[in-house]
């Protein structure tokens, strides 16, 4: 059945025109029979993020994904917070119930459901992490919820990877090190997944990559990038060529993306449509 019900949704960021979620969203409205559901990048300076927010209960959004520089800062506008966004400290989609708006973190199960399609069980693993931000405490958390038996977190700057490593000592076993650090190389040669969350190798930047030797890693490890756009980073790339298994990071951003649809609208959205839309905005960028 078709719905002639109206209703805005969004993603709220600074900037968001590289975003591709309107596509992915909009064609899993229009496959799920909400035509008239619409999609609007909502470009949001910081100091204007309050009056966003109430914007969005004012003008009756159902709800909005947050994006970079939101995603901590929009927290203290919310009603209510789920256990992973709070734990986590940020939140990427806020669902409005009658004014009431409440915060998630849709990157846990997004994460974790891309590496189920992978083969890859998290549970009991060496698992090294590229970067200390944001994406990175989403993965440190999801990593931890499913009992890795050692999480080692490797950043340019170090006293963000040993704070980064602090806050989830009560979680797991976690330590944080300088990317270049001999401790560090020492580290990764007991790795069962590798996990860059660093912007090191986007669109337009294609031949950056992380400072790691692969050279270190032992035999079959997973090497996973949360980048989508290029498909294949120069990192996955280098890591093909020695024979190591590989993930890119459309898959997380699909599935965390069905997750927040459940949210919205309490349906699973179609996947197959809404990679298709993903492909066709990558082939055009």
């Amino acid at each position: 059945m078709i719905s002639t019900d109206i209703k805005n949704f969004g993603i709220l960021g600074y900037p968001v025109g590289h975003s591709l979620s309107p596509q992915m969203y909009r064609a899993a409205f229009t496959a799920a029979g909400f035509p008239n559901y619409n999609y609007i990048p909502l470009e949001v300076p910081a100091g204007k993020l309050y009056f966003a927010v109430e914007g969005l209960k004012s003008l009756d959004f159902r709800g909005v994904n947050v994006t970079i520089p939101h995603k901590t800062s929009i927290m203290r506008y919310l009603d209510a917070i789920d256990s992973d966004a709070m734990v986590i400290g940020a939140v990427n989609t806020v669902v409005n119930d009658g004014g009431i708006l409440t915060g998630y973190n849709t990157d846990v199960s997004g994460f974790l459901a891309a590496l189920a399609e992978a083969n890859f069980l998290p549970d009991d693993c060496h698992a090294v992490i590229l970067g200390a931000g944001g994406a990175a405490r989403a993965i440190l958390w999801a990593l931890c919820k499913r009992r890795a038996e050692f999480i080692t977190i490797g950043a340019r700057n170090p006293q963000k990877a040993n704070a980064l490593a602090n806050d989830f000592l009560n979680y797991g076993s976690v330590e944080g090190f300088d990317w270049n650090s001999e401790e560090f190389k020492e580290m990764i040669q007991t790795a069962d997944i590798l996990i860059n969350t660093t912007p090191l190798g986007m669109f337009p930047e294609v031949d950056d990559m992380p400072p790691i030797d692969l050279k270190l890693l032992p035999e079959g490890a997973l090497i996973y990038d949360i980048i989508y756009n290029p498909a294949e980073t120069k990192l996955l790339r280098l890591a093909k060529e020695m024979g190591f298994p590989t993930l890119n990071g459309l898959s997380m951003l699909l599935l965390q993306g069905k997750e927040a649809f459940r949210l919205y609208t309490g349906q699973v959205p179609d996947l197959k449509l809404m990679k298709k839309a993903l492909e066709k905005s990558l082939k055009l960028k």
